[in-house]
C-alpha cells in the first residue's frame, strides 16, 4: 500500500495545477503556432519535470512505487502520442487554422484530464471491491491490442453520427471566426465549426480513456500514481504536436509497438487476476499459485524496449520516409494554397502594387523544398510511393506550379527566412 506524506500529495497537485493553468492562460492570451525551439523547450521542461517527480517518488515511496510511476508515465505518454495521430486527422479534416490549433489541443487535454480523473476514481473503487475485474481489464486490453494492430485508419475518415447530427440541428457558419464557438453571419448568431471540432476531440478523448486507464492499472493499483502519470503524460502534449510535425507520419510502426504493449499488460493483468483469484468457478475460488507475477522492473524494461524498437524501425524504414515525405508535401501544399488565398483577399481590399508578402514567399519556399524532397525520396525507393497532391482541373499541376516558382527564383532556402510574425515572437 502506497504511503505518502499528505503535504507531498497536496503539494504535487497544487504545483501541477498551477503549471497547467499558466499553460492555459498562455494559449488564451497569445494564440500562435509555436516555433520548433519554443515547442522543444516546453517538451523538455515537462519531461524534466516528470523525471524530477519520479526522483521524489523514489525518495518518499521507495523503488517499487517510483518504478511504477515511470512505467505508467512512459506507457501513458506513448498512448498519448498515439492520440496525437487522431488529433492530426481531426485538425486536417476540419481545416483548423494552425494559429488556433493550440486552443483545440488545450481543450482536448483538459477534457482528457477530467474524463480520466472520473475513470481513475471509478476504476480504483471497482478494483478495491472486486479483484476479478482484472480478468475483464486484461481481456479488454487484449482485444484493444488486436484492434490497434489490425486497424488501417480508414474508420477515422468517416464522420461520427453525433457530429453529423450536430451539423443538421445547429445553425453553423462555413468559416472559423478565430477561436470563437459562436459568431454572427448576416445579423444572425450561429455556431462556428470550432464547436464540432471540440465535440470530436471530446469523443476521441473518451475512447482513449477506455484504453489508457485499464492499461496503467495493470502496472500499479495506486490511484495517486495512476492520476499523476496521466497528468504528466498529457502535459506538454500540445507542444509535442508542433514539435514532431511531419515526423508523426514517419512513426509507422508505433501503433504496432503500442499494440504489443497493450497485449503485454493485458496478459499481466490476467496473470495477476489468476494469482489473486476469487471466482468460485475458477480453481474452486482459490488463487492459482502457479500463475507468475510479472514484476514492475520487468514491465518497465519490456515497455521501453518495445517503444525503442518501434521508433528505430520506423525511422530506418523506407516506408516511414515515404510517409513523412507525403505528409510534409501535403502540408506544404495546403499552406501554399492558404497563403495565396489570403494574399488575394488582401489585394482586393488594399492593393500593394504586386509586392509579395514575406509569409507568402515562405510558403512558396516550403512547397519547393517539400516537393524536391518528395522527388528525392521517390528516386531512392524501389517504386514511386510518395503521394503527390492533386490540383483543381482549372489549375496548373503541382509539378508545373513548382516549376513556375523556381522560374521566379523561389528556392527551399526561402522557407527558413523568418517572417515578421516570427521575429515578433
Amino acid at each position: 500500500m502506497l504511503q505518502l506524506p499528505l503535504w507531498f500529495e497536496i503539494g504535487s497537485f497544487a504545483v501541477l495545477g498551477l503549471i497547467l493553468l499558466a499553460d492555459l492562460l498562455l494559449v488564451v492570451k497569445r494564440p500562435h503556432e509555436p516555433s520548433m525551439k519554443e515547442a522543444g523547450l516546453w517538451v523538455g521542461f515537462y519531461v524534466a519535470l516528470a523525471l524530477v517527480f519520479a526522483g521524489l517518488m523514489y525518495v518518499f515511496a521507495g523503488h517499487e512505487h517510483g518504478t511504477q510511476f515511470i512505467a505508467g508515465w512512459i506507457t501513458e505518454y506513448s498512448l498519448s502520442v498515439d492520440n496525437l495521430f487522431v488529433f492530426i486527422v481531426i485538425m486536417a479534416r476540419f481545416s483548423v487554422p494552425r494559429k488556433y490549433q493550440q486552443e483545440v489541443l488545450m481543450a482536448g487535454i483538459i477534457i482528457a484530464l477530467v474524463l480520466r480523473g472520473v475513470f481513475i476514481l471509478a476504476g480504483a473503487a471497482i478494483i478495491e471491491q472486486w479483484s476479478w475485474v482484472f480478468y475483464i481489464f486484461g481481456a479488454f486490453l487484449l482485444w484493444t491490442a488486436y484492434k490497434q494492430a489490425t486497424d488501417d485508419g480508414e474508420d477515422e475518415a468517416g464522420e461520427n453520427p453525433l457530429i453529423a447530427r450536430l451539423r443538421k440541428v445547429l445553425p453553423m457558419s462555413e468559416q472559423f471566426d478565430g477561436g470563437k464557438l459562436r459568431t454572427r453571419v448576416n445579423g444572425k448568431t450561429v455556431f462556428t465549426p470550432m464547436l464540432v471540432v471540440f465535440v470530436t476531440i471530446g469523443l476521441t478523448d473518451l475512447m482513449f480513456a477506455f484504453d489508457s486507464i485499464p492499461a496503467i492499472f495493470g502496472l500499479t493499483q495506486s490511484a495517486f500514481i495512476v492520476f499523476t502519470a496521466n497528468l504528466f503524460a498529457l502535459m506538454g502534449l500540445r507542444q509535442l504536436y508542433f514539435l514532431l510535425g511531419g515526423l508523426m507520419e514517419r512513426l509507422i510502426y508505433l501503433k504496432h509497438g503500442l499494440s504489443l504493449i497493450l497485449a503485454f499488460i493485458g496478459v499481466k493483468l490476467i496473470l495477476h487476476a489468476m494469482h489473486e483469484n476469487e471466482l468460485p468457478f475458477v480453481n474452486g475460488g482459490h488463487p492459482i499459485e502457479w500463475a507468475p507475477e510479472i514484476g514492475t522492473f520487468v514491465s518497465l524494461a519490456v515497455i521501453v524496449g518495445i517503444i525503442a524498437v518501434a521508433t528505430v524501425a520506423s525511422l530506418l524504414s523506407p516506408q516511414g520516409k515515404v510517409a513523412q515525405a507525403s505528409a510534409n508535401l501535403r502540408k506544404a501544399f495546403e499552406d501554399y494554397e492558404r497563403a495565396h488565398r489570403e494574399y488575394a483577399a488582401e489585394q482586393e481590399v488594399e492593393p500593394t502594387g504586386g509586392t509579395e508578402k514575406p509569409e507568402l514567399r515562405q510558403a512558396e519556399g516550403q512547397l519547393v523544398g517539400a516537393y524536391e524532397n518528395a522527388v528525392a525520396v521517390n528516386d531512392r525507393t524501389s517504386k514511386a510511393d510518395v503521394e503527390f497532391p492533386e490540383t483543381a482541373e482549372d489549375q496548373p499541376s503541382l509539378s508545373e506550379t513548382v516549376r513556375g516558382l523556381k522560374d521566379r527564383g523561389v528556392t527551399k532556402e526561402d522557407a527558413s527566412k523568418k517572417t515578421a510574425e516570427d521575429r515578433a515572437r
